[in-house]
């Protein structure tokens, strides 16, 4: 089978390898029908620390080829969303609504989901089922059942763990997927002010369309200056879903006394003061996403029902052959995120 492989830095490419087989009995074999680029993979793509190394792709759509013997919640030709995550169900964190750190597996992340297959492990509980087949479903239905498995879960945490309320300002730093979908996620919340922060006309579009009332795309003092002004003296939820000292920094200016921070953007090169938060009373919250039970309860009926349509973060389709242009178009910032067919 195909699967992606980073070669060089700033170069992947599609090798040949073995397809992967059950190992234990709580896996799942999944044949991949669209996958993507998130954010995060850029990273390893610029800086490649081993030739050779498996991609870090982690959201996929697919059919079940077969399960391990403990696996009774899927069945082989059933269509799921595969998350990032692997949540057990049952242990404190996962009960509580937080999977994404759940407490039964040390391996809870995923990799490896630009290939033709993947082998899922702890299957039984984290998989989301979808109904019927993908041929279902018009491909801008598929692209967002396929933001289900990552970006819009995240973009909704943010504003959960945010505590976004009826009535409120929220302030969103990043324009990439997350950020997006975290705007979707605070209007879904009944947010009555939502500020977008991008510095690019089409994402301040989509922000817009997405339901961000007023974009401001100044950066440093005088941004902050800029937002604090607007919202007479700082929002009441900040959704942080970028991850840079820079932007976390920001998120922690830009909040109201006693506001919360929602951080979900993965962190890098990022210090805190705890200072920045104990003389304002504001909190700061977030951490991996609780996918499957937002799916679960929340996101995957909003998607079915029509009532949000999150895949249009999905600007540009490419084929497994052209996984490097997927990953340099987004570096570049050509494309907002990169979909991926597989045959």
């Amino acid at each position: 089978m195909k699967s992606s492989r980073f070669v060089e830095n700033n170069e992947i490419k599609p090798v040949e390898v073995d397809k992967p087989v059950i190992k234990d009995d709580q896996d799942v074999l999944i044949r991949v029908v669209r996958t993507c680029v998130c954010g995060s993979d850029l990273w390893t793509y610029h800086d490649v620390p081993e030739k050779g190394l498996i991609n870090s792709g982690h959201e996929a759509l697919g059919i079940v080829e077969a399960v391990g013997k403990d696996i009774t919640t899927v069945k082989p030709g059933d269509f799921v969303i595969a998350p990032f995550t692997h949540g057990c169900g049952h242990c404190r964190a996962c009960l509580a609504g937080f999977d994404g750190v759940c407490m039964s597996h040390k391996d809870n992340w995923s990799d490896g989901f630009q290939a033709e297959y993947l082998r899922f492990k702890y299957g039984q509980w984290a998989l989301v089922k979808v109904p019927g087949k993908p041929e279902d479903y018009s491909e801008g239905m598929l692209k967002s059942l396929l933001t289900l498995a990552d970006v819009m879960a995240t973009g909704y945490h943010a504003a959960r763990v945010a505590n976004v309320k009826p009535g409120d300002t929220v302030i969103v730093l990043g324009d990439g997927a997350v950020g997006l979908c975290a705007i979707i996620a605070a209007k879904m919340r009944g947010a009555s002010r939502i500020i977008s922060t991008s510095r690019h006309a089409d994402r301040e579009a989509l922000a817009r369309e997405f339901g961000a009332t007023e974009n401001i795309a100044t950066r440093g003092e005088e941004g902050i200056k800029q937002l604090l002004e607007t919202t007479n003296g700082g929002a009441d939820a900040v959704l942080e879903c970028v991850g840079s000292e820079q932007s976390t920094q920001e998120a922690m200016q830009i909040g109201r006394p006693g506001s919360i921070i929602g951080r979900v953007g993965l962190p890098h090169g990022s210090k805190l003061d705890p200072a920045q938060t104990f003389y304002q009373d504001k909190a700061l919250a977030g951490g991996p996403a609780s996918v499957t039970t937002y799916d679960k309860e929340i996101l995957l009926k909003a998607v079915l029902e029509g009532r949000i349509n999150p895949g249009k973060v999905f600007t540009k389709t490419y084929t497994l052959d052209d996984i490097n242009d997927a990953y340099q178009d987004m570096a570049d910032r050509k494309t907002i995120k990169s979909y991926i067919k597989i045959d």
